[in-house]
């Protein structure tokens, strides 16, 4: 009997010939790049170095892209937000050493926040790998071991015949859900060394499908057909999966009502009649979702930010979807699915029962007046008139990235993303320098919009060298720096708690001149001007920064028991 998985496809003579005769002057760096292009990489990101040089020269024999950038961690962002935007594993190359672990910030956010990143560093030679202290340049005794806490999965590479498996297996990692960043480490005189073995064409690395077991999506079924007040989290495994749609109709054929979680932006539509919006750091959102008598939550752990701060306190019955089983019930217990939100969905989607509830509309909007009451209460006309100009400048389909600043933590709970995979932020780890970068790696993957990146000025500080990347690729992003001389929300957070801020002032440079120092246009603006001049600016090819002084404000906390 022949099975499916016994059948190899035989190679035609001409692939034969080709195997036996392989063109002179190619390295193992080349078996790196063949192996990313066999698997359907067009773009790679990253930094030469010493011992990685072999990867670079072979970049240049071959058809892919390279976007490099200033500062590794940058790099790693702009891969980041490469695979957010695209699903695809987005190569990242690195040398040894410091270059290596200077990306691990970038490399904890897209792990953070499921992006599938494929870094491919450099490690010293072969003949120093084991721990040993050799003393080579950028040495370390163990590298993987500062990566295996960060990434999903970690691969060292010893021979030139275990490139394309390793980068194969690493390409399938990423890409199985959850996704995540993955980590190769080949040593410099592996890279070096030049090959005789055939070219690397296609490479099957077709990752894995987490489909959810029926019985429990049989059970969560009857649960939400026959709840008198169901209702929706929907996380950011809801936008990676591509499952906003399948969620919309669940939401309508169960007429619950749906939040999103900062990291689910744009999942469910911001001004449909079952739409919560994304208002989690409020008390009046949390006791709507206390008060449900199920609740589904779906591509989310109900971690810090999605449970207003671990105030959240369910009191029916919860059903989470969740692909990363580290994050299965690990805040609530619950009607645990081990799934891809797309896949369970669907399942639920096929086996749920109409129920109609006339009420739910009315409850959705009284949630929503109860919280702009609050934040109306607050003074913070500024606040709201500069997000909302930000709204109306940003063209519906551009993607925007944010960086941890006060205009940032308004936008996750108060802005309307338009659709999904359009609004990015570094809220899974929290570091700041994300913005700027990652809108780099957005335009990257999709010149034909403009990107927005938003930061404060001591997050722009991370990366204004990336300005020379932006203006070398002229790359279409348009950067809106807040500049408010200093770390606003950490001088907030310093003044409540011990009545005055310390090491929280920065000295300011001239940031429009500063840009325009590297060719790139800048414009000071103003809150009442802002809207023309992002809108001009986003209009505009090529990229631009827009500078708005301003002191913003936060919106008082509910989770303190304060407000």
């Amino acid at each position: 009997m022949t099975h499916d998985h016994d059948l190899v496809l035989r190679p035609t003579q001409a692939q034969i010939t080709a195997a036996l005769n392989p063109p002179s002057g190619r390295n193992g760096g080349d078996l790196v790049v063949e192996t990313l292009a066999g698997l359907g990489a067009t773009t790679v990101f990253g930094l030469p170095g010493q011992h990685a040089l072999g990867m670079f020269d072979a970049l240049r024999r071959s058809s892919l892209r390279y976007v490099g950038l200033r500062v590794e961690n940058n790099a790693g962002f702009a891969a980041d937000a490469y695979g957010r935007i695209t699903g695809e594993a987005a190569p990242l190359l690195l040398s040894t050493g410091p270059g290596a672990l200077t990306s691990l910030a970038a490399l904890q956010e897209a792990a953070a926040a499921s992006a599938p990143v494929l870094a491919i560093s450099s490690q010293i030679p072969t003949a120093g790998l084991g721990g040993g202290r050799h003393g080579y340049l950028h040495e370390l005794p163990d590298q993987a071991a500062s990566f295996r806490g960060v990434v999903k999965s970690v691969h060292t590479v010893r021979t030139q015949s275990q490139i394309p498996s390793a980068i194969a297996a690493a390409w399938k990692s990423a890409l199985t859900a959850p996704h995540g960043p993955v980590w190769v480490e080949i040593p410099q005189d592996v890279l070096l060394a030049e090959t005789a073995l055939p070219v690397v064409t296609a490479v099957d690395a077709t990752p894995d499908e987490l489909t959810p077991r029926p019985e429990l999506t049989a059970v969560a079924a009857d649960l939400l057909s026959r709840a008198a007040r169901p209702a929706i989290i929907a996380g950011g495994g809801v936008v990676r999966s591509d499952a906003s749609g399948k969620l919309r109709q669940l939401a309508e054929k169960l007429d619950a009502p749906v939040v999103t979680t900062f990291g689910g932006k744009g999942a469910f539509p911001w001004k449909h009649p079952l739409s919560l919006q994304s208002w989690l750091e409020d008390r009046h959102t949390t006791d709507f979702l206390e008060d449900a008598d199920v609740l589904l939550v779906v591509g989310s752990g109900l971690g810090e930010l999605s449970s207003n701060y671990h105030t959240f306190k369910p009191r029916g019955r919860v059903i989470q979807i969740e692909a990363d089983l580290g994050k299965l019930e690990s805040n609530h217990p619950a009607l645990g699915i081990h799934a891809d939100a797309r896949l369970a969905l669907q399942a639920l989607l096929e086996t749920v029962e109409e129920r109609t509830d006339e009420s739910a509309p009315g409850r959705v909007r009284e949630l929503l007046e109860k919280v702009a009451a609050r934040i109306g209460s607050q003074d913070l006309t500024l606040e709201q008139n500069v997000l909302a100009a930000v709204r109306r400048a940003l063209p519906a389909a551009s993607p925007s990235f944010w960086d941890m600043t006060i205009l940032a933590y308004w936008a996750w709970s108060a802005f309307d993303a338009k659709g999904p995979n359009t609004m990015h932020s570094a809220q899974g780890a929290g570091g700041l320098g994300y913005g700027f970068p990652a809108a780099l790696g957005a335009a990257a993957a999709d010149p034909t919009r403009p990107v927005l990146a938003v930061s404060g000025d001591g997050g722009a500080l991370y990366s204004i060298a990336e300005l020379a990347t932006a203006r070398q690729y002229d790359l279409p992003v348009t950067w809106l720096i807040v500049d408010d001389g200093g770390y606003g929300i950490l001088r907030e957070y310093m003044t409540d708690a011990f009545g005055q801020a310390t090491a929280t002032e920065l000295t300011r440079p001239d940031y429009v001149a500063l840009a325009e120092s590297f060719g790139v246009p800048g414009v000071l603006t103003t809150p009442e001007t802002l809207e023309e001049d992002l809108a001009k600016a986003l209009a505009a090819p090529g990229p631009s920064v827009v500078v708005l002084p301003a002191v913003l404000r936060m919106f008082a906390p509910t989770h303190l028991g304060t407000s």
